[in-house]
């Protein structure tokens, strides 16, 4: 596993697009404070990027 990156969803899905809801459960994200180990991709980073206010990148 060479490039990975932490995302952690920090605000619930209540209220948001069901896209946004769909592309926050396609990360490996189910509760708030989960985190999630994933291969950083252009494909995962633009999924990031999409529900940017619901997530943050963990060090």
């Amino acid at each position: 596993m060479a490039n990975t990156i932490k995302v952690q969803l920090v605000k619930g899905l209540i209220g948001t697009r069901q896209d946004h809801r769909a592309t926050v459960r396609g990360l490996g994200l189910r509760r708030v404070n989960s985190v999630c180990e994933l291969q950083d991709t252009p494909s995962i980073r633009g999924m990031i990027n999409k529900v940017s206010y619901l997530v943050k990148v963990v060090a």
